[in-house]
């Protein structure tokens, strides 16, 4: 399962919001849309969030358009929210197959195995400040934070 998938299964059986979050054109302001969304009453699932930045933003643009510290003003919303950060893993070739499976296509595995490691790296980061829980896909198996 990933994670669009596990966002509209938390819609449909437990009535979250599932607000997927693409890449936001470089002319809006990160900051205020995600505290914008992070503002709307009742339970929320985002598909992606603004930690993605730390990822795209650095192997994409040569740098992430949010620092670690508006990143972690945010996670704190996240927290004062009682929301938590869920880190779907699962090995690379696992999300190639699932990736072309998709849509026909998929990254190079050294490009899918970039992303996991930073993405391993940030989730290591944001795990000091806020409840992350990482859940592998492939395995089925949960890892407590930290």
């Amino acid at each position: 399962m990933g994670k669009s998938t596990l966002a509209h299964h938390l819609a449909s059986r437990y009535g979250f919001t599932a607000v997927h979050s693409p890449r936001t054109p470089d002319h809006q302001n990160l900051i205020n849309r995600y505290r914008d969304l992070l503002a709307r009453p009742g339970r929320l699932v985002l598909d992606r969030s603004f930690l993605s930045e730390l990822v795209y933003g650095p192997l994409y643009r040569d740098r992430s358009r949010l620092t670690w510290s508006q990143v972690l003003d945010l996670a704190q919303l996240v927290t004062a929210r009682d929301g938590v950060f869920l880190h779907l893993t699962a090995p690379a070739t696992t999300v190639h197959q699932r990736l072309k499976a998709r849509d026909g296509h998929a990254p190079a595995l050294q490009q899918i195995t970039a992303l996991a490691h930073a993405y391993q790296r940030a989730f290591d980061t944001l795990s000091s400040h806020a409840p992350v829980l990482t859940y592998d896909t492939a395995s089925n198996t949960n890892r407590p934070p930290g």
